[in-house]
């Protein structure tokens, strides 16, 4: 379908987490954070551990041991940990996969000439490889979590990205699969569109903000009408 001068105007600028929005990534993380916290002799859940994913590794970390009682850890720990876990996450990079419509969604999208950026808490190398599933052109703008002082749920990613778009925050909408995306979109009165695909429920992403939720980027890309932005 041909966008016209009128529809690019109207249509509102998207905001793209990555891990569990675009790319199958959510479990490997989990995965990865369970070694990498097993090697500082950190025992937990799994489930304790995907509740948390989507945050910076700071507050992941804070979060995730302030039910055990445990004082937070020092700065060198923390980056001990998150090295850890970049370099087992790393091992799996090459065997992930977009979701269903991601591809897709994000051709349509510049086809219509829907403004659109990525916003993730991932850090530049590891972003840089995970895009490279999706064949990101290059004038897209993208924002990693070494381009910002606080990552999600501040809202700082989002903003950084909606002005290198050239619009308000406030004319975007923010699409993640977490919580921490959706309260982060809410403090800055953006949208929010959740995900199923990370493994949050509905119910929990509607609660934290979300103003529409989509299993996967396929399902978004086939009810892009309900946000305003012209369809296939």
């Amino acid at each position: 379908m041909k966008s016209t001068n009128k529809e690019s105007l109207t249509a509102p600028a998207i905001l793209f987490d990555v891990d569990g929005t675009l790319i199958d990534s959510v479990y490997e993380h989990v995965s990865a954070w369970s070694e990498a916290l097993r090697s500082a002799g950190i025992v937990l859940p799994k489930w304790r551990i995907h509740r948390r994913i989507g945050m910076s590794g700071k507050s992941f970390l804070r979060e995730l041991l302030r039910p055990m009682g445990r004082n937070p850890l020092p700065p060198s720990q923390v980056r001990v940990l998150e090295q850890k876990h970049d370099a087992e996450f790393s091992k799996v990079i090459s065997s992930l996969q977009p979701l269903p419509g991601a591809k897709e969604l994000l051709k349509h999208l510049s086809a219509v000439r829907v403004k659109w950026a990525i916003a993730t808490t991932g850090n530049s190398a590891q972003t840089k490889r995970l895009l490279k599933l999706l064949k990101i052109p290059k004038n897209i703008p993208v924002i990693t979590g070494d381009d910002v002082a606080k990552t999600k749920p501040a809202p700082d990613a989002f903003v950084l990205a909606a002005g290198r778009l050239g619009v308000s925050i406030r004319d975007s909408i923010v699409v993640g699969d977490s919580t921490w995306d959706l309260l982060a979109a809410v403090r800055k009165s953006a949208l929010g569109v959740g995900m199923l695909s990370g493994g949050s429920s509905q119910d929990e992403l509607e609660r934290a903000g979300a103003f529409r939720v989509y299993a996967d980027p396929d399902d978004m890309l086939a009810h892009l009408e309900q946000l305003g932005i012209p369809g296939e």
